[in-house]
């Protein structure tokens, strides 16, 4: 068995951090280090971790300086990984038993670089919500169809707290892109890899994904809270600026061909971003930015960002159905 560094990023985590602990250290795979970056945390987070370091010599444990926030801290953990391999670690979940082991396994036996899988969405007392986040995301055919960077491209599939990668890559990965919340570290490593390595997935859950109402990142979908259409639709576009423009700044990972498409794939949404009735500009570079999702995906990102004056109407006509049906 080859050592692995789990790295886990903790932040006022004391409510849930010692069953987290509990089911990481009692892995059935036990050839790891747990390297732990606290960032000054303001309860008694610290003092748990402490705790598990003297219990248990796997346990490292960093605390910053001052709060980074949880990109960096993740960064400043990817610099500690000293094994072969790494896997990546939230505070509040927790993992099954052979989470390490099945995705060790895959990932040596199938000479890739690196491996996410599946996960039982829970809520705060682990009660199942979703039992598959593939299926709620709907990227269960996705994942089956694409096996390189177009499954990854433009929106991520690998949630972090399921990785498990080779360190070899940390050098094109690193630093970080820091500048905005919609290209966060797990996105970068697996889009990354994706372009420059192999991936794969474990289609099975090996993780309870708790959902608490304090998540960094969570599956609450934050359009469906808007009530007007113009809301959804700057969302939407301001995520896909902000994420082609750290595209552009760190161009260095991605192909030629790549880097002309981000930096159409930026102008495209920018010039969009006030149109109010129908778009004319850029269709060539929407298809070629949305060409790999589904058909009705496909479909539905057409119609909001080049139609605008009917996904008005058509969001109108869904708000009022779903309010009287009592889900607004």
């Amino acid at each position: 068995m080859e050592k692995i560094d789990i790295l886990l990023a903790t932040y006022n985590g004391k409510k849930y951090i010692k069953e987290q602990l509990e089911s990481i250290l009692n892995q059935t795979y036990t050839n790891f280090n747990l390297l732990i970056s606290d960032d000054k945390s303001t309860d008694n987070t610290v003092e748990i971790l402490k705790e598990y370091e003297r219990k248990d010599n796997r346990v490292k444990i960093f605390i910053q300086e001052k709060n980074v926030g949880y990109i960096k801290n993740f960064e400043f953990l990817l610099k500690q990984v000293e094994s072969d391999y790494y896997m990546l670690s939230d505070q509040d979940d927790v993992w099954l038993p052979e989470k390490v082991y099945k995705s060790y396994n895959k990932l040596v036996n199938e000479n890739l670089d690196l491996i996410f899988c599946d996960l039982e969405v829970v809520d705060k007392e682990l009660n199942t919500i979703y039992n598959s986040m593939f299926k709620f995301l709907k990227i269960d055919k996705r994942l089956k169809k694409y096996n390189d960077y177009r499954l990854i491209y433009l929106d991520n599939c690998a949630t972090g707290c399921t990785i498990i990668s080779r360190k070899k890559f940390l050098d094109l990965i690193l630093p970080l892109p820091s500048t905005t919340k919609f290209l966060v570290h797990d996105y970068w490593i697996a889009l990354v890899i994706s372009m420059h390595g192999k991936f794969s997935y474990i289609d099975e859950p090996l993780i309870k994904y708790r959902q608490h109402g304090n998540n960094e990142i969570g599956t609450d979908k934050v359009s469906t809270k808007f009530e007007k259409f113009p809301m959804v639709r700057n969302l939407f576009i301001n995520v896909k600026i902000e994420r082609f423009t750290a595209f552009v700044n760190n161009d260095k990972v991605f192909s030629i061909e790549l880097k002309k498409l981000n930096k159409e794939a930026l102008e495209y949404f920018i010039d969009i971003k006030d149109k109010k009735y129908i778009n004319f500009k850029g269709l060539t570079t929407f298809h070629n930015i949305y060409k790999y999702q589904n058909f009705s995906k496909y479909i539905l990102f057409f119609v909001i960002m080049n139609i605008p004056i009917l996904a008005e109407i058509l969001f109108s006509i869904r708000y009022v159905i779903l309010k009287i049906m009592g889900k607004r």
